[in-house]
């Protein structure tokens, strides 16, 4: 079967297992090396392709819910979508999403992934009380933070790498809005941005949109998106209609000129300083999740999405001279989220640390892996790190010097025989 990531790079062809229960699941796992398991294909790069994919999608059914808790059990394949559709009705929202609801639980948590909250709530493992995971003699482990911790965090950001998640227990938080209060502040560079972020840090979700092709005294600039949900008791959440691109463009569409006229447009909507107003759930959170296949737009040959952290000590100078690599070279993008973080968590590969992130999409061209190469250079140089989810073509070196638990990492992949079992291009490239 042929197989490919969001960013439709690479295609391959793969062989897909499905199962409908452990024992099945057991046989494949038996029977089978270098497996990875795939929900719903959003991650970006390689990290859910393989030679053996197993199927966790159709696993999709909702278990139990306590309402005075607000802890979800559902299986692996569920939806973050489906999640809202059900129970932000209810007055439940996710602790922690990233900016697309169409992942699955399961990856959800091998990716660890984060959200515009970071710096409040931290990554989707610290809302999980629990999963269960067949591992590679196809034993069903439930585990925890408590026990087996090794398995808890080298699982939780461990790109699947650690066998199979069949459901989980998440904690959901209580809200009573559908809405949200959004403070939108515009900055002039930088230094303004940043002060920004410190400026409304009290709010629990802030995000930026940044002009990656400004130059000069304007490198920097940006429209700081920071909220919190309101309590007006409107709860009357209900999936939308959405446009839809049908056809891959042309790749000559998205060029610098089309990127610049986008930024320009884009930043200059927004007229005043600070602006108020209210939003909703979608518009906040996901606002790209409006258009289906919206990855068309970047050509048959598809894209990959760069995202990196810095230490916050670090943070400004970094970006100061990342965004002005990107600037000279003309490959703009025009989707380019700044984020805060808060503080590293104890799992092994989990990508945020203290300090600020920006994530660019750029469509594969000529040229690309090379400034991509000069930028990993920068990023090494502040002590940053490069996120798998959204990785593609990082080198070992490059990434092993972000990680410094990758040898414990890898270790327990050895001991427990998990390093032939579960593997992905991705695990080969950077050996893990």
């Amino acid at each position: 079967m042929s197989l490919m990531s969001w960013g439709m790079y690479p295609k391959i062809k793969s062989s897909v297992f499905s199962y409908d229960n452990e024992k099945v699941l057991k046989q494949i796992i038996e029977e089978h090396d270098e497996l990875i398991p795939y929900g719903n294909g959003r991650s970006y790069g390689d990290s859910a392709l393989g030679a053996n994919i197993v199927n966790v999608k159709p696993h999709d059914y909702f278990i139990d819910f306590n309402e005075k808790s607000g802890l979800l059990h559902v299986q692996a394949g569920v939806l973050l979508s489906e999640i809202l559709e059900s129970f932000v009705p209810r007055g439940w929202f996710l602790k922690v999403t990233p900016g697309t609801k169409f992942i699955t639980v399961g990856g959800a948590i091998a990716s660890d992934v984060h959200g515009k909250n970071h710096h409040v709530e931290g990554c989707f493992s610290e809302c999980v009380k629990e999963f269960t995971i067949m591992t590679t003699d196809g034993e069903v482990v439930t585990c925890s933070k408590e026990a087996p911790p090794e398995l808890f965090r080298a699982t939780c950001g461990g790109m699947g790498l650690t066998g199979v998640i069949l459901d989980a227990k998440i904690y959901l938080k209580k809200i009573n809005s559908k809405y949200i209060d959004q403070t939108t502040i515009k900055t002039n560079n930088l230094k303004e941005t940043f002060a920004a972020f410190e400026e409304y840090k009290a709010l629990p979700y802030s995000v930026a949109w940044i002009d990656c092709l400004a130059k000069s005294d304007e490198i920097g600039k940006c429209l700081l998106m920071a909220g919190d949900f309101k309590d007006d008791g409107k709860l009357d959440y209900k999936k939308k209609g959405k446009l839809s691109i049908p056809f891959n463009f042309p790749s000559f569409a998205l060029n610098n000129w089309s990127v610049r006229a986008f930024n320009w447009l884009y930043y200059g909507k927004v007229k005043e300083r600070v602006s108020k107003q209210k939003v909703d759930i979608d518009t906040f959170f996901y606002p790209l999740d409006a258009i289906g296949h919206w990855n068309r737009i970047y050509g048959k040959n598809g894209f990959t999405q760069y995202q990196f952290i810095l230490p916050k000590y670090a943070s400004y100078q970094g970006l100061e001279e990342i965004l002005k690599a990107i600037s000279d070279s003309g490959k703009g993008s025009f989707l380019a989220v700044l984020k805060l973080y808060g503080k590293a968590n104890e799992n092994y590969l989990s990508f945020p640390i203290e300090g600020y992130s920006l994530a660019l999409d750029f469509k594969i061209e000529k040229g690309l892996f090379e400034l991509l190469d000069r930028l990993d250079e920068i990023v090494v140089q502040y002590k940053g790190r490069i996120y798998l989810t959204k990785d593609v073509r990082v080198s070992k070196e490059t990434f092993e010097k972000g990680y410094p638990q990758i040898e414990i990492f890898r270790q327990y992949r050895k001991e427990n025989k998990m390093d032939t079992k579960f593997q992905s291009l991705q695990s080969k490239r950077v050996g893990i």
